[in-house]
Order: C-alpha cells, then sequence, then structure tokens
C-alpha cells in the first residue's frame, strides 16, 4: 500500500507542477472568462439601435408602436416618400414605412420598409412582431373583440401534477431535474475520457521510455498501475474543483462587472418581465431537490467510472508502443460503452423509468453516466433505493472485475516491446494462469 501511495504521490506532483498544468487550469478559464466579458461588453454596450420613421397617412397605429429590443418607431407627419428618403440618406432615419391615406392596412397583406442599410435579422424579427401585433389588435377592435376578450379566450388551464404520495412534480421542478441530469451525466462522460486517457498516455510514455523497466525492478506491476491511476485521479479532482471555484468566482465577477445581467435574468426570452411568482415558484422547485444525494451520488460515479475506465485505459496504454494509431484501435472497445452510456442518457432525462434507462443504471459500463440523469429525478420517487445501491454495488463489482483484468493484462504488456498487440492477444493475457 505505501508503494501504490508513492507512485501516486509521484503522478501527482509530476503533474501538477508542469507549467501545462496551469495553463490548462487556471489560465484556460481565465481567458475564456475574459473572452465572455468581452462578449457581453460589446452586446451591452456596442449595439446599435435602429429607427424607423412612420408615415402613417391612413391612420392605422393610431401613432403607436411600441420599441422593440434595439427598433424604436418615430411618427412624422406630412411626409413624402421622396422626403422620408432623403432623411434616412442623411442618416436621421434608418428606414422608413409610407402609408397612404388610401390604403386600408388592416386588410392588405404587405408592409414596405426602405433602408439604406440592410438590417440584421434580428431587428427584422423585432419589426415584424411588434407591427403584426399592432395590426391583430386593430383589426380585433374593428370586430369589436378586444384584446382582453381574445386573451381571456386563449387562456390555458394550469394542469397540476403531483406523485401519489401527495408531492409536487411541477414543470419548473422536472425542467430543473432534467438540466440537472443533462449536466452531471455530460460532466461525467468528459472526465472519462479526459483522464482515461491521460492514464493511458502516461502508462505509454513510461513505457516508451523505459522508465517501466526501472520502477518494475521495485515494485510489482499491479502496484504501479493503481498508483498512476490513484494519482491521476487526485490531479483530476483538483482540477475539478478548481474550475468549480473559478466558475462561481467568475459568475460573481461578471455580475459585479455588468450590473446590468442581473436585470436580464430578471427577463424572459420574450422581453417580457418574469412576474415575482414565477420566480418564487423556480426558488420553490429547487429547495423540491435534493442536491446533497445528487452531489453524493456524483462524486461516488465520477470515482467509481473513473476508477474503472482508467484500469482498462491503462491496459491499453501498457500493450501498445509509439504508434497511436495502435492506441485508436484498442481503445475503441472501451470508448463504445462510453458513447452508448450518452444515447441511454438521452432516453432515460425524459424517460427515467423505461427498461433502457434502468438497464443503463444498472450496467457497471453505462451507470456512471445513465444514473446521474435518473437521480436527478428524483430518489426515491423515480430511483428506488434498492435500484440506487445495486447499482453502486455493481459498479464496485465491476470495477474490481476490470481492475482484475486489466492488472493482468498491464502485468504482460508493460515489458513487451516491438509487437503489435490485438485485442484477442490481450483478452488471452487477461485469462491466462499465472
Amino acid at each position: 500500500m505505501n508503494k501504490i501511495l508513492l507512485i501516486a504521490r509521484r503522478e501527482f506532483l509530476t503533474r501538477v507542477q508542469k507549467k501545462t498544468f496551469l495553463l490548462t487550469t487556471i489560465l484556460l478559464p481565465l481567458i475564456i472568462f475574459g473572452f465572455y466579458a468581452m462578449i457581453i461588453y460589446f452586446s451591452i454596450h456596442g449595439g446599435s439601435s435602429v429607427t424607423i420613421a412612420v408615415a402613417d397617412n391612413a391612420n392605422v397605429f393610431s401613432d403607436s408602436i411600441n420599441k422593440a429590443n434595439d427598433v424604436s418607431f418615430s411618427f412624422v407627419h406630412a411626409a413624402s416618400p421622396d422626403g422620408l428618403k432623403q432623411q434616412v440618406i442623411a442618416g436621421k432615419y434608418d428606414g422608413y414605412i409610407f402609408i397612404p391615406a388610401t390604403m386600408d392596412m388592416l386588410h392588405n397583406d404587405s408592409i414596405q420598409l426602405v433602408s439604406a442599410k440592410s438590417i440584421g435579422l434580428m431587428s427584422r424579427g423585432s419589426i415584424q412582431d411588434v407591427i403584426n401585433n399592432k395590426l391583430e389588435e386593430k383589426r380585433l377592435l374593428r370586430m369589436n373583440i378586444s384584446k382582453a376578450q381574445l386573451d381571456s379566450a386563449h387562456r390555458k388551464n394550469e394542469i397540476k401534477f403531483t406523485t401519489i404520495e401527495g408531492g409536487e412534480d411541477s414543470d419548473t421542478k422536472a425542467g430543473i431535474s432534467y438540466a440537472v441530469g443533462m449536466i452531471s451525466g455530460f460532466l461525467i462522460y468528459i472526465i472519462l475520457f479526459i483522464y482515461g486517457t491521460m492514464v493511458m498516455r502516461g502508462v505509454m510514455e513510461e513505457k516508451v521510455s523505459r522508465i517501466a523497466e526501472v520502477i518494475i525492478s521495485s515494485v510489482k506491476p499491479f502496484q504501479l498501475m493503481m498508483g498512476k491511476i490513484t494519482g491521476i485521479g487526485a490531479v483530476g479532482l483538483v482540477q475539478f474543483l478548481i474550475w468549480i471555484i473559478l466558475v462561481i468566482g467568475t459568475r460573481i465577477l461578471l455580475f459585479s462587472m455588468f450590473p446590468e445581467l442581473s436585470g436580464s435574468v430578471q427577463t424572459a426570452a420574450g422581453g417580457q418581465p418574469v412576474q415575482s411568482s414565477d420566480m418564487a415558484n423556480a426558488f420553490h422547485s429547487l429547495g423540491q431537490i435534493n442536491f446533497p444525494v445528487i452531489i453524493g451520488c456524483f462524486i461516488f460515479y465520477f470515482l467509481g467510472g473513473y476508477l474503472l475506465y482508467s484500469s482498462l485505459f491503462a491496459a491499453v496504454g501498457s500493450a501498445v508502443n509509439e504508434d497511436p494509431q495502435d492506441a485508436q484501435s484498442l481503445t475503441l472497445p472501451i470508448i463504445m460503452p462510453i458513447i452508448f452510456s450518452i444515447v441511454i442518457m438521452m432516453k432515460a432525462v425524459n424517460d427515467p423509468t423505461s427498461g433502457l434507462a434502468v438497464f443503463g443504471s444498472l450496467f457497471p459500463l453505462t451507470s456512471p453516466i445513465v444514473m446521474m440523469a435518473r437521480v436527478a429525478q428524483g430518489v426515491p420517487e423515480t430511483v428506488p433505493y434498492w435500484e440506487l445501491i445495486t447499482s453502486m454495488l455493481l459498479l464496485i463489482l465491476g470495477f474490481m472485475g476490470t481492475t482484475w483484468i486489466a492488472a493482468k493484462i498491464y502485468r504482460t504488456g508493460i515489458l513487451l516491446y516491438g509487437k503489435k498487440v490485438t485485442v484477442k492477444e490481450m483478452w488471452k493475457w487477461a485469462f491466462r494462469k499465472a
């Protein structure tokens, strides 16, 4: 055990003290934050407003059109198309709409907007929306139907979802659970790829440089493999914690640098202010999600999934030489279950009690990703305790099994040079009697 810890300590310190670790862990997120801050700054302060002149000689709009995002309307009277054109050329307006007195716009299907330059796609959509909404309101008034009456007819009844135990199952809670499940699953998916590949490359480097021959003379191959897995896993855990701290810190810093963002959070996608009751419902739904269970499961499945897959990646690293194509062909059987996990997770977040989702959350090679998508939906409402415990036990047994197989492959492959190894041959190494 002491030798495993010594190797883990060496792997940890070797990687943490490299400049690349500082660059990828601290400098890269800060660079991303800088670009993100620039994008926010220019989106808030660098946007150009569009002013449209409206000559409403038919009095269709009653001298009133609501401003939409960066588009404003200015009503002018006794103006001719030539005069409006000259004002647009002079830069007073970005464009103009001319409605003759003889035109009935309530029955006309087209309105012509003349501009000096092409208007952006988002501004076009805003202009179309506000004008069509205004014309719809005028048509309703002509038919003696008020906008309030139409809104009342279109009002949708609220359907409340509850569990058989009487617990609330609102749309907001379901949406938050969906997002939490997706984010957790994708995080573990990325972790398995990044740090599993890091273990494989570390083993390959030591094998190619012949350092492994020296180390093997002092420790057993299994101890070397477990030490590398533990050390690199500790690097990943530290890096992950630093990223979380940086994300929270940069988020606080962004809100302090751009106070306008706090106002935009209170605004819905359509530009309408979010009602206080909606915000209260969102916070209430957040309170119903069992985050301690989700965080605990995330740590367990993160560690379990990493240990399971990193042992397989270490076995591949010990079997290949300098040729990266050999590594790619041998890692395909390892990568396929990870990709298959994402496919099942997409099903599990929408239907967490389906047979495929249950199977994916119990099978050790897919459970680290799939179970997180199900756990976010609720325990024990969606995931019974027996399923969660069974999944954890199977993951532990799966890790022990893959470690045993990987150790036998590692023992043979780490000292094998100059031979192209196949999956079939690695399988023979794994089950060969010692």
